[in-house]
């Protein structure tokens, strides 16, 4: 059959339609408006297209029935005819549904049941009841095929709009995707070669019938389109177990909701110069924020946040910073755990925020721990081994002033007057007895602070003892007294048997 024009020797033209609207219920193929043609779905100039199948993925099916019964929760539109595909690996109890096949909706209540067949119209297929887990059921997006190319003139065009609410493909003759056309966009084609039936196609995209669209389009992380504006969205997510942050939490609140656990944050690197995060713990016990590859948080290698405790998480490429650390009243005290060795160990600000502050290790010397000059109560505990000759830990300030001692296995509180370091304790009020620990003859529990080897201490059961720049010069028990090495009495001594 020819579509030469005998008279001007060019392919003739088929008839201009200039307007349809199409509702698309099953996929379709378009045919030119040409005398002889046995169908009446003519392409148009203009087409306004409404899909009713969306491509959604159907939730919580299972199989009902051993005829291809099938339930589902509710869905916007299932109708008779629509293509379901099934993917996925089974692992579930169900039989008669086959992975990687289509079936048709032969039966349906429009929303939550429906039944299949293997065919368009056919029987229902053989099911054995049971859970589909593992396969995925969706909704096959409808396509709109236009007719033979090469039965046409190249600049022949269409302008279709979907004022629908679900996507679909315009294909050419054979199968070969065109363009896919999302809700509200307006999409021109046009011809360019017909030397076959499939042809070749150019493009222009219209963009979108309405500024409401045009929102939803530009919305991202932390946007929402709301009629015709974008605005500011902040999704909450509850975790109770250790969690990892990505780029697609940007601008997302995450509220922890269980015990002790960890937030972990991906690199600085990959998430760049603008990436947030809002967190809360909403839990029971303490949240630690831990960057990934050894990037630091405010300073350190993690925070933590105690119950109520909020804060905006901000990256700046390389680190990653806290925005207004909320912290609870009731859980305000933070704990920091180091290890020392020997020498001199100047705290961050990060670590000398914390208000208890542990340190632990096997001393090879005495330590100094330098605080910044800020006022703050400490208590400092010094669990370390102090080693052989009896090491300790000195706490002074960058601003000099008086400084605290503590020996190994003991503990203080220290007051910070941005100068002096202050021990805390100094009168015990309204106590009726005071306790010490035992204290060794190079750290007497009770001592001087210029002076720490000199002071009392209990070397052993029933026995008080005196040391003196860490020697034991007298010993008191309950059979007399005891004192090592010779005397010096300038008076005299009276009494008892020698």
């Amino acid at each position: 059959m020819s579509f030469t024009s005998p008279f001007t020797g060019q392919v003739i033209q088929p008839t201009d339609v200039s307007y349809r609207s199409i509702v698309l219920s099953a996929d379709s193929v378009l045919t030119w408006p040409i005398n002889g043609s046995v169908t009446d779905n003519a392409a148009a100039r203009v087409m306004d297209v409404s899909s009713l199948s969306s491509g959604l993925v159907l939730a919580g099916v299972t199989v009902t029935g051993t005829a291809g019964q099938c339930s589902c929760t509710a869905t916007p539109s299932l109708f008779v005819g629509q293509a379901v595909v099934v993917t996925g690996v089974s692992t579930g109890t169900s039989g008669g549904i086959t992975t990687g096949n289509t079936y048709y909706i032969i039966v349906t209540n429009g929303t939550t049941t429906f039944t299949l067949s293997a065919t368009l119209g056919g029987a229902a297929v053989a099911t054995t009841a049971g859970t589909t887990t593992g396969l995925t059921f969706t909704l096959d997006s409808f396509t709109l095929d236009m007719p033979p190319a090469n039965q046409a003139s190249v600049g022949i065009d269409a302008l279709f709009r979907n004022i629908g609410s679900y996507t679909f493909t315009v294909r050419t003759y054979v199968g070969g995707t065109i363009v896919t056309i999302a809700p509200g966009e307006a999409k021109y084609i046009y011809l360019t070669t017909n030397a076959n039936t499939a042809g070749t196609w150019g493009l222009i995209a219209f963009g979108v019938g309405t500024s409401n669209v045009d929102a939803a389009t530009l919305a991202g992380f932390g946007l929402k389109a709301i009629s015709n504006t974008l605005n500011a969205a902040n999704e909450v997510n509850t975790f109770a177990s250790g969690y990892t942050a990505l780029d697609t939490d940007r601008a997302s609140t995450y509220v922890w909701t269980g015990g002790s656990g960890t937030l972990t944050l991906t690199s600085a690197v990959t998430l760049g110069n603008d990436w947030y995060m809002m967190v809360r713990n909403g839990g029971t016990g303490t949240l630690t924020i831990a960057p990934a590859g050894g990037i630091l948080i405010n300073g350190a290698s993690t925070i933590a946040l105690q119950p109520a405790d909020s804060c905006v998480i901000c990256c700046s490429g390389s680190a990653f910073f806290t925005v207004g650390l909320g912290r609870s009243t009731e859980f305000n005290f933070t704990q920091l755990t180091k290890a020392v060795v020997t020498g001199s160990y100047t705290l961050t600000a990060s670590e000398a925020a914390n208000t208890i502050q542990k340190y632990t290790g096997t001393l090879t010397g005495n330590v100094t721990i330098v605080l910044p000059q800020t006022i703050q109560v400490y208590y400092i505990t010094n669990q370390t081994n102090g080693g052989g000759p009896g090491y300790q830990i000195t706490f002074t300030t960058s601003g000099g002033g008086a400084t605290a001692t503590v020996p190994a296995s003991q503990q203080v509180i220290l007051l910070c007057d941005s100068v002096n370091l202050l021990n805390a304790s100094t009168i015990a009020a309204g106590a009726v007895n005071v306790s010490l620990v035992d204290g060794t003859v190079g750290a007497p529990s009770l001592n001087f602070a210029t002076e720490t080897s000199t002071g009392i201490y209990r070397p052993s059961s029933g026995e008080f003892g005196i040391a003196i720049l860490g020697v034991k010069l007298f010993g008191l028990t309950a059979t007399g007294l005891n004192i090592p090495g010779t005397g010096n009495f300038t008076g005299g001594v009276q009494g008892g048997t020698f």
